[in-house]
């Protein structure tokens, strides 16, 4: 990606380790990034490409290994071959923080195509990519700076199969603006610019900076209308978000469903049926026509190009079901 260069095994500091040994924890709250306008410059940032798949925590003790979501959900029957890649690397005990994701021939991550492999149990598709360690070998290390975290984790996966489906996520240095353009001409979906003299901290952090090419974002359905070809599938959905607890509007969406995936979401939002409107937003007489209204669970995830001066999504794309998030942590997209 042009003069960008990743930072290698051989050009970081490892940290020595200490004679101690203790049981990975059985889950720590992940670091979340705010979303920026531009990343951040300057020599105390480091950045890495943003996936577009979902986070899971890697927790391993011997031979066990558990996949957990960023709520603590145990999902490693989901991901069997990332399960048993994990479990046969030279760990006596590791606390992992990645991703998931499926990538096309070109190397770029597609939730898309995530959810279609899930959907069909094709595990050997995908490929976690590991970016920060809180836990290694009987030592805790989340306190340590997170370039010191990274060194240790690439030492630690160096010998792991490089086309296999465990892998180390590089890191960059140099110009943050660089990297977002070089990401954004290869179709990826952004980067996370991170403090590489921090330590990992639980929750939204400004720590860590998230930059996007293309806005995608997780928004709740609050209706549907039905396809005007087929009555047992949706044409469109209506879609909010909670501000401060208060389910907002923020528009349609009508593109990106398949023939499978409009019934699927047909199906699945019929049992959430009720009849008064769910966004404590005032609706147009258009805006309310023809919608089914469903009480605000299910969370979806969606591309689109901006937001109009009322707040609404442009072009809006469907992408698929998130199934790792509760609907009412679903905060403003600007957030």
């Amino acid at each position: 990606m042009g003069r960008v260069r990743p930072v290698t095994a051989r050009s970081a500091k490892v940290p020595k380790r200490r004679a101690l040994s203790q049981p990975p924890p059985d889950f720590v709250a992940p670091c979340l990034a705010k979303l920026a306008d531009a990343p951040p410059e300057g020599e105390a940032w480091l950045h890495e490409i943003k996936y577009d798949g979902y986070r899971l925590q890697a927790r391993i003790a011997g031979s066990q290994v558990r996949l957990l979501t960023r709520n603590g959900l145990d999902w490693t029957d989901r991901f069997p071959v990332v399960a048993q890649a994990l479990s046969k690397l030279k760990f006596r005990s590791a606390l992992l923080d990645g991703e998931v994701v499926v990538e096309d021939e070109r190397g770029r991550s597609s939730f898309v195509d995530l959810v279609r492999a899930l959907k069909t149990n094709r595990s050997d598709e995908m490929v976690y990519y590991a970016f920060d360690a809180l836990h290694l070998d009987g030592v805790g290390i989340a306190a340590l700076a997170l370039e010191a975290r990274k060194a240790l984790l690439m030492q630690s996966l160096s010998g792991a199969d490089p086309g296999g489906p465990i892998r180390f996520s590089a890191h960059f240095d140099g110009s943050g603006k660089e990297m977002l353009s070089a990401v954004c001409r290869e179709g990826l979906e952004g980067i996370v610019s991170k403090r590489r003299d921090r330590p990992y901290k639980s929750g939204r952090q400004s720590d860590w900076l998230k930059s996007k090419c293309v806005e995608r974002d997780e928004f709740v359905i609050g209706g549907y209308l039905p396809s005007a070809a087929d009555g047992r599938s949706v044409g469109s959905l209506a879609l909010g978000y909670f501000d401060k607890g208060v389910f907002t509007y923020a528009g349609r969406v009508g593109t990106g469903f398949t023939a499978a995936s409009a019934r699927a979401l047909w199906r699945l939002l019929a049992p959430l049926l009720q009849s008064q409107v769910p966004f404590a937003t005032t609706l147009s007489a258009v805006e309310r026509r023809g919608v089914r209204w469903v009480k605000p669970k299910i969370v979806a995830q969606i591309s689109y190009r901006g937001r109009t001066d009322g707040g609404l999504l442009r072009h809006a794309v469907f992408l698929g079901i998130r199934e790792d998030k509760p609907s009412e942590q679903v905060g403003h997209p600007r957030r």
